[in-house]
This record gives structure tokens, sequence and C-alpha cells, in this order.
């Protein structure tokens, strides 16, 4: 749980990387993790109203990725784009280092999902075929899709396709069969490939590193997946498919409003605090300019 809890913030700064000031960033994360992410860990696992209505979360679609990816977003408008966004080029500066980063975290899910059962024993058994599965569904059809769409598939494109299987298995992961896990990493790539490629243009939002594209939108389908593709023997004595889907649609809808709304508020206390939030143009500049050097 405090591994959890110490993921879940840092996975906001993504969003808004290279404009948000050191000190204020800190108290940022150190907030949302008591306002946001402790409060929504206990609706979900800790014996809150979520749980008890029978929303289903095995190990943080709703907790880690909706939450994280919905304040990433927030955050992202609140601070503004990056300077020259839109305008100049702003590639990965290592694809290397990218491609280890989501090898290391394809390995490092075993122990978010499986380890999550808390005990060796079928259940985890399951959480952990189920993981790999939708994470290679789900790389394997984006790439057929970049394929389709752009002509040929791309190394990065592979590895953000990676992560959002793993984001969309996660709440999932010990609910559904490895056919389920199947159909969930089809339909998270169709829908992050859509939010990454069509949707952040057309409404012009400078989310660095897809924080919202992928675990945001990936963690929304992961939620609504739970339900849709869930075992028969995974649903609670007396509740039928159709009744878990609209729990699932009920937990999604209120963290998708609690999130962002606690994330608003406790950005404007630290502006109120700190003045402005957001590195100066020349710290921003000088930054970038370093990264390009490497």
């Amino acid at each position: 749980q405090a591994m959890f809890a110490i993921i879940t913030p840092a996975l906001m700064i993504g969003a808004f990387a290279e404009r948000m000031r050191f000190g204020p960033y800190l108290a940022f994360i150190t907030l949302w993790l008591l306002v946001v992410y402790c409060p929504l860990a206990h609706m979900v696992w800790g014996g809150g109203w979520l749980g008890a209505m029978g929303a289903k979360d095995f190990a943080g679609g709703l907790v880690v990725h909706m939450s994280s990816g919905y304040s990433a977003l927030v955050a992202a408008l609140f601070l503004g784009k990056r300077q020259g966004f839109g305008k100049d080029p702003m590639p990965p500066h290592n694809l290397p280092f990218a491609v280890i980063g989501a090898s290391l975290l394809w390995v490092g899910w075993f122990g978010f999902n499986a380890g999550s059962e808390l005990m060796a024993d079928g259940i985890a058994s399951l959480a952990f075929l189920t993981t790999s599965t939708a994470a290679s569904t789900a790389l394997v059809t984006w790439m057929a899709i970049e394929w389709l769409h752009r002509g040929k598939p791309t190394v990065l494109g592979a590895a953000t396709a990676l992560v959002a299987g793993l984001v969309a298995i996660t709440p999932a992961c010990a609910f559904v069969t490895p056919m389920g896990s199947i159909a969930v990493g089809i339909g998270v790539s169709v829908l992050c490939y859509g939010a990454v490629t069509f949707l952040k243009p057309m409404f012009g939002y400078d989310d660095s590193l897809d924080v919202f594209g992928v675990h945001g939108i990936g963690g929304t389908w992961g939620a609504l997946a739970t339900g849709l593709f869930i075992a028969p023997w995974a649903l609670p004595e007396g509740v039928s498919q159709g009744a878990q889907i609209v729990t699932q649609l009920k937990s999604i809808a209120f963290t998708a409003v609690f999130a962002p709304a606690a994330t608003i508020v406790i950005l404007l206390v630290l502006r109120a605090i700190f003045g402005s939030l957001r590195l100066d143009e020349e710290s921003e500049t000088a930054d970038r300019s370093s990264l390009e050097r490497l």
C-alpha cells in the first residue's frame, strides 16, 4: 500500500513536466496524497462506500490510474502549455531510456497486480497471467493500428501501448479470464490511441507524456471492462452482470469528478501560498536545452 501511495502522485508529473517549480511540486503531491489518494483508497479498499457498493478494483484502476490521470490533466491545464508547444518539435529525448522504463514497468506490474492478492494462490496466478496477456495484446493491437494509420509502427508507440495495456488490466486482473484480458487489451489500445492521436490535438492541451490519454482513459476503460468481461464466478452472490456494470459506471463517474475537483482546490490553495507555481521562462528554456544536449 505504501508503494501504491508513492507511485500514484508520481504518475502525474509526466503531464506537466518542465513546468512546475520543485518546492510547490513537493507540496502538491503531499497534499494530493492526503486529500485525494488516501480517501479514495479507503473508499475502495478500506471499507468505504465504493467498496461497500460493490465496485470492483483489484489493484487500482480507480484508485491509482483514474485519479492520477484526471488530476494530471487538470494540473497541466492549470499550469498552461510549455514554451514553444505546438511550434517546436518536442520528441522524447532518449528513446532507449523510454523502452527500458517500459520494460521495467512490465516486470514490476506483476508485483503491482498479482501482489495485490497478498498471497501465492490461484487468484494471484490468474492476475499474473491476465496482466501479461492484456499488455501483450495491447502492444500488438496498437502496432497494427499505427501501421494502418501512419504506414509503420513505432517503438515509442509499442512502449506506450504496453503501459496502456497494463493500466487497463489493473482493476480487472483477478476478475476476468485470459480471454477477457485479451478483450481488455484490444479495447484499451483503440481508446488510448484515439485519445493520444486525435483527442489531444483536437483540444490542444499539453500533456507531455500522455498521462491522461494512457492512465486516465486506460483506467476508465479498465474499470468499465471489469464489469463488461467479469467472469461469472467473480460476481458477488445475487448480483447480475448488468448490475455490476452499473456499479462500475457509478464508481467511474464519482472518481472522474472527485479527483479533478479536489486537485483544482489544492492548486488554488498552493497558488495563494507560493504565488506562481510555474517555472519562469528562462529556467524552463534552460532545462530543455540541457535535455537536448543529453
